[in-house]
């Protein structure tokens, strides 16, 4: 198992890819805590795990909150060996009617979030020594500019954020790289109008949406020690959809 004995906690784990990737790394011998800001949806997400993943109520926007998420972790498990930073969100907004409340939500979870818990990750892998893997998410959306501005503003900041961390972080042996999913199945993509979303589908050349699972077997790849000469990458997981 590629994730035995590791510790990792995983934001948006609720449903979709984060969902996914709680199963997959429990699958892999991970020990999870599994957060979302939704405490019956994540806790109904883990139940089938129980023992090996751990719902955590969770506002990565909110500073406090992440912090003593990463107070759980170290009081329960002495250490955290992955974070993975799948929280996020979006809304159908044209630039020009974008209202400000939107704007701050999705860069404020999408960013803000990514910066909050990787900082709070980072410190505690520092303080216990140990060789940690961070994993941000970020879209395909952020190259080619196809999304809502204020979406594709965020996640094309994850990018610059994974290689500024990579790079400071490198010395205390901590890997930090991006997933870059395309269109991917699942519930955040319900909200979009069915005449864009054909239009997504058509510009994939694999001809189809990612699912879910997909999207795990990469991140176990990121977060284990086959990676372990990998840091400031973009993974991207897309159909052929776009080329980084």
């Amino acid at each position: 198992m590629k994730l035995n004995n590791k510790i990792a906690f995983v934001t948006g784990a609720a449903q979709g890819m984060g969902a996914a990737i709680v199963r997959e790394f429990v699958s892999q011998g991970a020990t999870v805590y599994a957060a979302d800001i939704n405490e019956e949806a994540i806790t109904a997400s883990v139940a089938p795990l129980a023992g090996k993943a751990h719902a955590v109520v969770c506002n990565v926007m909110d500073e406090a909150s992440v912090q003593a998420a990463m107070e759980r972790i170290k009081s329960e498990s002495g250490r955290l060996d992955i974070l993975v930073n799948n929280a996020g969100t979006g809304s159908v907004d044209s630039f020009l009617e974008t209202p400000v409340e939107n704007w701050d939500r999705v860069v404020g979870v999408n960013l803000k979030g990514s910066f909050l818990c990787a900082r709070e990750a980072a410190r505690l892998m520092v303080a216990t020594e140990t060789a940690g893997s961070i994993i941000n998410f970020s879209s395909t959306g952020a190259a080619t500019g196809e999304g809502p501005s204020h979406y594709i503003a965020s996640k094309a900041g994850v990018m610059g954020l994974t290689r500024s961390l990579a790079r400071e972080l490198a010395p205390q042996r901590i890997r930090v790289n991006t997933i870059v999913p395309g269109p991917t199945d699942t519930p955040m993509m319900s909200g979009i109008p069915d005449e864009w979303m054909q239009s997504m589908i058509a510009a994939i050349p694999l001809g189809r949406l990612g699912q879910p699972a997909e999207i795990a077997h990469a991140t176990v790849f990121l977060a284990s020690d086959d990676a372990a000469f990998i840091t400031g990458q973009n993974l991207t997981v897309n159909g052929g959809s776009a080329f980084l």
